[in-house]
């Protein structure tokens, strides 16, 4: 039984780092830019059908992901250009049914161009689990628990560059950047394409796992309960949500699905949403912003 509760929790643990890989690119647009990038979860989706494209036109693996992040860079500069350039004055809310119209967009078309069906992704990573005494641990939830580690150190070390500095100062107040020079447009368009960029790591590492297909893009569930838990501004935040989300979504479904009939993951995550909510709505480590009225 304790061999059982172990391998619940150290791969929960490390499918909550892969989740923290979409996470990822929600909090950049928010530090970034300050909106709730509802469309996460489809750009990730995006980011693993631009690999697997690739792939298949013959490049190797270690070409065809950093061509993959240069195709998503760009779209994340497109997409402030066309889109979200023409939504500047407008109230937060309008943005955000912005990102949800891009989300839905990108569900049905991209699918529609490419195939529906799913799509293999063969990063070098054997399948066999790694078996340490009785626990077996998922090689691929491996991997992904240390790109995640990866990328928010990067992403860490980022934001206390120059130009991490001004993405920040775009974030707090976009009037206050603009009468400095800074360029809140470009500011907006890199974030996005950072944003990019993480999601193709996470579409890769997803899309071996699990096949590269439309369901990539309900990563954003999980994400958004990491991202609330942790703290929406939070990178490191996005660590410790993912842990958390994880851990709990994967030990307590792991005792209970089989007296209740199953499907109970989505709840867990549904409840740490709700009760994060209610209780510390700015997340363990996001900022509470107090405003007086």
């Amino acid at each position: 039984m304790m061999a059982y509760f172990f391998e619940l929790l150290i791969n929960g643990a490390l499918t909550g780092l892969m989740y923290s890989l979409v996470a990822l690119g929600f909090v950049l647009i928010y530090k970034s830019a300050g909106v709730p990038n509802l469309a996460q979860g489809a750009v990730v989706m995006t980011a693993g059908y631009a690999v697997w494209l690739f792939i298949s036109a013959g490049l190797p693996i270690w070409l065809a992901i950093p061509a993959a992040m240069v195709v998503m860079f760009l779209f994340g500069l497109v997409v402030e250009r066309l889109l979200l350039r023409r939504m500047v004055g407008q109230p937060i809310i309008m943005v955000v049914m912005l990102t949800l119209g891009l989300d839905i967009l990108l569900r049905g078309l991209v699918p529609g161009i490419f195939g529906s069906a799913p799509k293999s992704i063969d990063l070098g990573i054997d399948f066999a689990p790694v078996i340490i005494g009785d626990v077996f641990i998922n090689r691929t939830s491996l991997f992904g628990g240390i790109a995640a580690l990866v990328l928010v150190g990067v992403a860490l070390l980022f934001f206390r560059t120059r130009l991490g500095t001004k993405l920040r100062a775009v974030s707090d107040d976009h009037i206050s950047s603009w009468a400095v020079g800074i360029s809140v447009e470009r500011a907006i368009g890199i974030s996005w394409g950072l944003a990019g960029i993480t999601a193709v790591v996470g579409g890769a590492l997803w899309g071996s796992a699990q096949g590269v297909d439309w369901t990539l893009s309900t990563l954003l569930f999980p994400a958004v309960a990491v991202v609330i838990l942790g703290g929406i501004d939070s990178i490191p935040g996005v660590l410790v949500g993912g842990l958390l989300v994880g851990i709990l979504g994967s030990v307590i479904p792991g005792y209970l699905d089989s007296h209740v009939g199953g499907s109970t993951r989505d709840v867990v995550t549904s409840l740490i949403i709700l009760l994060t909510i209610m209780v510390r709505p700015f997340g363990i480590f996001g900022r509470e912003d107090i405003e007086r009225i």
